[in-house]
C-alpha cells in the first residue's frame, strides 16, 4: 500500500475578505504524479503554493486548516520554512534560471545550505542534470550562462536546481505552458521518470497532458475541490456533472 506523504484538511485561504479556497481536503501518495486541473482562477495554483508556504509572502493572506508533510505541521511556528522548501521544491510557469552559469544555477541551493566541498557539488550537479534529462545537452558547457539555453532547456535546468537539494516533493505550476510542443513532451517524459524517486504535484491547463502523465487528478472550481480520484476515473467516469462538463470542453 502506498504511503501518504502529504495530507491537507479543510484548507482555507483568504485575501482580506475574499476567500479563495473553501476547505480543501486532499492527500498525496509517494511516487505518484497528481495533476490539479480546473479553469483559470479556480484556486489550483493558490492551493499549490500553500504546500510550501509561498503564499506567506503575500500581504493580507490568511490560511487555516491542516497541512501535514510526513506528519509534520507545515504551518507550525517551529517549522523552518527554508528547510521545508528544500524538502518541497517548486518549479514555476515561466522558466526562471538565475543569470549565472548552468552549474551555478544547479548547485545554488546547496551553496545556500552551506555545502562548499567541490566534489560534492560536482556530484550533485551531475546527478540532478541527469535526472532532469539534460546532462548530455549541457555537460560540455556548464560554465555557459543558463539564460542562453532554449526555453525547454531552461525549464529542465530549473527542475535540476530543485532536485539538487534532494527534495521529497516537487511542485510544478504549469511547467510547460510557456513551451513548444516538443519541449513540453520532453518535460513530460522527464516527470514520468522522476516519479520513481519523487512525489510530483503539477498544475496544468492541458487536459491531454494530465491524462498522459498523472496517476491521480483533482478538479478545482471556484475555490472548491469538486472531486479527486484516479486520472482514469476522473476522465472516463467523473462523479460530478461539473467535472464532466469541464473535461468535455463545455466550459473552462
Amino acid at each position: 500500500m502506498a504511503k501518504q506523504i502529504l495530507t491537507t484538511k479543510n484548507v482555507r485561504l483568504s485575501y482580506g475578505d475574499f476567500e479563495a479556497l473553501h476547505g480543501i481536503d486532499l492527500a498525496f501518495d509517494e511516487n505518484e504524479i497528481t495533476a490539479l486541473i480546473g479553469p483559470s482562477g479556480c484556486g489550483k495554483s493558490t492551493y499549490l503554493r500553500c504546500i510550501n508556504r509561498m503564499n506567506d509572502q503575500i500581504d493580507g493572506v490568511k490560511i487555516s486548516g491542516e497541512l501535514k508533510f510526513n506528519d509534520t505541521d507545515i504551518y507550525a511556528e517551529q517549522t523552518d520554512v527554508v528547510e521545508l522548501r528544500k524538502q518541497i521544491g517548486m518549479v514555476f510557469q515561466q522558466p526562471n534560471p538565475f543569470p549565472m552559469s548552468i552549474y551555478d544555477n544547479v548547485v545554488f541551493g546547496l551553496r545556500i545550505a552551506g555545502v562548499r566541498d567541490k566534489s560534492m557539488l560536482d556530484e550533485a550537479a551531475q546527478a540532478a542534470l541527469k535526472q532532469a534529462a539534460i546532462w548530455d545537452e549541457v555537460k560540455n558547457k556548464l560554465d555557459q550562462n543558463a539564460l542562453a539555453l532554449s526555453g525547454g532547456q531552461q525549464q529542465r535546468i530549473c527542475i535540476a536546481r530543485a532536485l539538487a537539494v534532494s527534495p521529497n516533493i516537487i511542485l510544478l505550476d504549469e511547467p510547460t505552458s510557456a513551451l513548444d510542443p516538443h519541449s513540453s513532451r520532453q518535460i513530460e517524459t522527464t516527470l514520468l521518470q522522476l516519479k520513481e524517486h519523487y512525489t510530483i504535484i503539477t498544475v496544468t491547463h492541458n487536459l491531454q497532458q494530465a491524462s498522459r502523465i498523472a496517476d491521480r487528478t483533482a478538479f478545482f472550481l471556484q475555490g472548491d475541490l469538486i472531486e479527486a480520484g484516479t486520472t482514469k476515473q476522473i476522465f472516463m467516469n467523473p462523479e460530478h456533472q461539473e467535472t464532466s462538463d469541464f473535461i468535455t470542453g463545455i466550459f473552462g
